[in-house]
């Protein structure tokens, strides 16, 4: 595959004012993007954004690169991702564009793509966009430049969507539940979500001020949830990110529950009905040992794939399977959404503890975590395939799996969003794990700094 020059894993994402993450760059993509997705004709787009400062000006460049291109749009204002990608498809947009750096902090943005069917776009797709940037941008005739409306009830769609997804007669009023909008784009629908479905629901991080996205707060900072739901006696406590696609839980006792148990969790309860889980559980390589035995004793099998959601949802579009996820709380339910989305996966969590009258804690003893020590290693300068290729490095990392031997696995890889090398070892005893991980770290700390 060609390799691409501006997108990663997952859209365009950097510092404010830095490298691509600019005003001229972003109108530029706005008109390639419209030159491509509308083909020469008029169509229609969908812009949204989380809460970030830096959306405001964004939205502007987009709005005019796209203008420029013949292409009428929608404005959703702040709104979760796969809201986004959910009013793409109702609305029969020919695409929806996302203003967010996710669980990045408030200086850090980025723009990501929806098709018309609500998925991310293929990769030739985003080549012929990049294509189209390096051409010089040429506006269409005044007579067919496009216009901008406001959605005004895009909240309320979402919502009624997001109640859709559990059965109609799920009844939430013996939960009491702490959520964290971590000051992001759920904090004006997550809460009436499960309010409505009849839970008494406690909110933080639902103040957003455009510098307070993800900070201390959120399924990256579980934390203060964690003192929440203790300090309100809280049954269950739910976390999303910035944007709305993450989901890390709280149990009763403050312990988290990460994209991994919540899996374990979903998987199992669809099992108790015929046609609930085709297929197996997809994951990544950075899934945890534990889930792929826990899934195992339910005889369903875990498949791994490249870490981003987006290689998630391609094998289960390929195999027509129903579930897949990533640690950090990307989980796809593709029997009920189109991408990953951290308030259908909590009610679908939510609906198996009513429906089998169980607490979160209960539910997610059935998987036993494997010790898996992460450590992040900043780049600096390096460049990620040459500390890859490193001797040094790759003899750290044959020298910790000679160690581990068949009870474990060591994963190196860069980070598609950050500058980092991501190290992960992962084990039966804890204690070896994490000094294997801190040895490997440091000797990729010591090349990054060469």
């Amino acid at each position: 595959m060609t390799k691409r020059k501006y997108f990663g894993t997952d859209g365009i994402r950097g510092k404010v004012g830095e490298g691509k993450i600019n005003p001229e760059f972003v109108l530029k993509l706005g008109w390639a993007a419209g030159r491509v997705l509308g083909n020469g004709d008029p169509g229609k787009v969908l812009i949204g954004k989380d809460t970030r400062i830096s959306g405001y000006m964004f939205e502007s460049a987009l709005e005019a690169g796209l203008v420029a291109a013949g292409m009428d749009i929608l404005m959703l204002g702040p709104m979760p991702t796969p809201g986004i990608a959910y009013l793409t498809r109702t609305l029969h947009a020919s695409t929806g564009i996302v203003i967010s750096a996710s669980h990045n902090p408030y200086y850090d943005n980025g723009i990501k793509f929806f098709s018309a069917s609500g998925a991310k776009l293929p990769d030739e797709v985003e080549l012929a966009i990049e294509a189209e940037i390096d051409r010089p941008l040429v506006t269409v005739d005044p007579a067919r430049l496009g216009k901008v409306t406001r959605v005004e009830d895009a909240a309320g769609r979402y919502i009624e969507f997001c109640k859709s997804t559990v059965p109609h007669h799920l009844d939430l009023s013996s939960l009491k539940i702490v959520v964290d909008c971590a000051n992001g784009a759920t904090y004006h629908i997550a809460p009436h979500v499960f309010e409505e479905l009849g839970a008494q629901v406690t909110v933080i991080g639902a103040d957003p001020d455009g510098f307070n996205i993800n900070s201390k707060v959120g399924s990256t900072h579980p934390e203060a949830l964690q003192q929440a739901v203790l300090q309100e006696q809280a049954d269950v406590g739910i976390a999303l990110d910035g944007d709305g696609d993450r989901l890390i839980m709280v149990d009763h006792t403050g312990a988290t529950v990460d994209g991994d148990g919540i899996l374990y969790i979903i998987a199992r309860s669809r099992m108790a009905h015929p046609d609930g889980l085709k297929g197996p559980v997809v994951g990544t390589t950075m899934s945890n040992l534990g889930l792929e035995l826990a899934l195992r004793e339910l005889g369903v099998d875990l498949v791994r794939t490249d870490v981003g959601d987006r290689y998630i949802l391609a094998q289960l579009d390929a195999n027509n399977w129903t579930l897949g996820g990533e640690p950090s709380g990307h989980i796809i339910c593709r029997d009920r959404t189109t991408t990953g989305d951290g308030i259908v996966a909590a009610l679908q969590v939510l609906a198996a503890m009513v429906l089998s009258g169980s607490n979160l804690r209960d539910l997610s003893m059935g998987m036993q975590r494997m010790p898996q020590t992460l450590i992040n290693v900043g780049l600096g300068k390096a460049v990620p395939a040459e500390v890859m290729k490193n001797q040094a490095v790759v003899d750290s990392v044959a020298a910790a799996e000679k160690t581990l031997g068949e009870n474990g696995r060591v994963l190196l890889r860069p980070s598609g969003t950050e500058p980092l090398i991501r190290v992960m070892v992962e084990g039966r005893e804890a204690t070896l794990v994490t000094q294997l991980a801190s040895e490997i770290a440091a000797v990729v700390e010591s090349v990054t700094a060469a």
